[in-house]
């Protein structure tokens, strides 16, 4: 759980993910994986508030479709971290990070002793159940455990060259709409301030071998992305997909959606 995209994001390639939120289900992360193309899935529970039995269950369907998954979340407080992990979620990203010890903390309440202190539990899945020795549980955990931080506010662009400093820090990940946001310019996603601060990110990420990613709103957003060193772009989410995939059979079938009733 997390060590095959902890695996992919040291490669020099692109890794793609795909986003489930509103209409997160099991058999969406089956579609998904079974669509090509994507190395993992991650579940919003920031904007959505996934129950854990709803993490539980989207995390047992990646794994058994051989797809890695991370949780984002409000990462307000320890419990927070614990659960999702503890519900099989091969890591957790933080929304909204601002500083470099907000993510000191993050990764305490994520890692084990030497590097934190989550609560030792291990008849959970990331325990196999309470059959792996408790030495092999913590030095598993800690070593395939992914944690992310989104980089999605003006105050973590400011401290980004020492947030990506932070040892154990898997990926950085820039949330360009609330970034733009934070920056007064919302919705606005080639303002030269939000792109000098892509271009910031990249450099932190690029100077400390940290891997980042985005969520592009364009497949040419993504392009100039990739080309300053982005190597993990999140294409796709559930609502949109869905809603595109409505749009594109009421074309299809456009006759049956004019607006004009048939037989007037």
């Amino acid at each position: 759980m997390g060590a095959h995209l902890k695996a992919l994001l040291a490669q020099d390639r692109v890794v793609k993910v795909f986003a489930l939120g509103q209409i997160c289900n099991p058999k969406l992360v089956e579609m998904a994986a079974w669509s090509g193309g994507f190395d993992a899935v991650w579940f919003d529970q920031e904007h959505v508030g996934l129950t854990i039995a709803q993490i539980e269950e989207a995390a047992r369907a990646a794994r058994s479709c051989g797809l890695d998954s991370f949780v984002r979340l409000a990462a307000t407080d320890y419990a927070t971290v614990m659960r999702a992990l503890e519900a099989g979620a091969g890591g957790v990203m933080a929304a909204m990070v601002r500083s470099a010890c907000q993510v000191e903390e993050l990764l305490s309440w994520a890692k084990f002793h030497p590097r934190g202190l989550r609560g030792v539990n291990g008849s959970g899945v990331d325990g196999r159940y309470g059959t792996l020795p408790l030495a092999e549980y913590l030095a598993r955990a800690n070593a395939e455990t992914l944690v992310g931080v989104q980089i999605e506010h003006v105050d973590a662009v400011e401290d980004v060259e020492n947030i990506a400093a932070i040892a154990d820090l898997d990926f950085l990940f820039i949330g360009p709409a609330d970034l733009t946001q934070s920056m007064g310019v919302p919705g606005q996603w080639d303002h030269p301030r939000l792109w000098q601060a892509i271009e910031r990110v990249a450099r932190a990420a690029r100077a400390n071998q940290v891997p980042w990613a985005i969520l592009p709103p364009t497949a040419e957003h993504a392009r100039r992305c990739v080309a300053m060193g982005c190597r993990m772009l999140s294409i796709g989410l559930d609502v949109w997909v869905f809603n595109l995939g409505l749009q594109a059979f009421k074309e299809r079938f456009a006759e049956f959606f004019s607006p004009t009733p048939l037989g007037s």
